[in-house]
């Protein structure tokens, strides 16, 4: 919950110098700012909301400054306004595909017309340009890099989501028959994803009432301790739903691997190919697959 912005006693001197510039000099400001965007910034990297996005900073940053906020500090409360439309400002972007530097920039670029109103209407007290200069840029550079790592924060859980999707994408449960799902594993086998196929597996075996499930390995390069002991708690949770399991696609060098470390699958039923379980699970159901004449 954010505090209370300051409201009573006198504005800090600083604060004043910026507030009157930014209430009295707000359109040439704006103006300049998108101006300098376009001569500096790439082709193309120019999002066609700029002006309305720079107009909404400043009003922002006008509220946080009447509010008395610190100028070395963009977290304190006043600013809470600002850090959202910065925020947003940086999902905004990278949704869009600009990279946080091409951000940064835009945010950046508003010190050169604020540098050049602050020298102009301070031109004859150098302490109190030098003051008001220093203050500015101390927010500016911090409002860049809160964009930047917000950027950052929104690629990685995109990066994440994508991830997600493409392992769901990877660990597809398939019906081959009547009371018969499978699922291909191909790639490396690691905790996340085994708790995702078990999830997967045993929601599909509430929803058909599926009696037998195949774990076919045959896409999964290596087979080591920590590979086995995910098949072995997959199969226990099948077992827990009432269904039967069979894990398929063990190759020679798997199962010399297996036997080497000693893995102890006894009560589960493997099969070398997918082909050979399925053939085994229709015989346990109750069917006979007969060549025709």
């Amino acid at each position: 919950m954010r505090g209370d912005a300051k409201t009573k006693g006198p504005m800090n001197p600083q604060n004043a110098v910026i507030d009157q510039l930014l209430n009295s000099r707000h359109e040439q400001l704006l103006s300049q700012w998108i101006a300098d965007v376009k001569a500096s910034a790439p082709m193309g990297a120019i999002a066609s909301n700029a002006a309305a996005e720079a107009a909404a900073l400043i009003d922002a940053l006008r509220a946080g400054v009447r509010a008395d906020g610190n100028f070395a500090r963009l977290d304190d409360a006043e600013w809470g306004a600002l850090r959202e439309l910065l925020e947003k400002l940086s999902r905004s972007r990278a949704a869009q595909g600009a990279t946080a530097g091409e951000t940064s920039h835009f945010v950046l670029a508003f010190k050169k017309p604020v540098f050049a109103e602050l020298q102009q209407s301070l031109a004859a007290d150098p302490k109190g340009l030098l003051d008001a200069v220093w203050s500015a840029s101390a927010l500016v550079d911090q409002m860049a890099q809160w964009t930047a790592t917000t950027y950052q924060t929104t690629r990685e859980e995109i990066i994440m989501r994508q991830q997600q999707e493409l392992l769901e994408l990877s660990t597809p449960v398939v019906k081959l028959w009547e009371g018969v799902l499978a699922v291909p594993m191909i790639g490396t086998l690691d905790s996340s994803r085994t708790q995702l196929v078990m999830e997967s597996l045993l929601q599909r075996i509430v929803e058909t009432g599926s009696e037998l499930a195949i774990i076919d390995i045959t896409g999964v390069p290596t087979v080591d301790t920590l590979v086995a002991q995910h098949l072995l708690k997959t199969v226990a949770a099948i077992r827990l739903m009432g269904a039967d399991c069979i894990i398929s696609g063990i190759r020679p060098q798997i199962a010399q691997t297996i036997v080497h470390l000693g893995i102890d699958l006894q009560g589960i039923i493997t099969k070398a190919s997918l082909a050979d379980a399925l053939s085994l699970a229709m015989k346990k159901l109750g069917y006979a697959v007969t060549r025709k004449a």
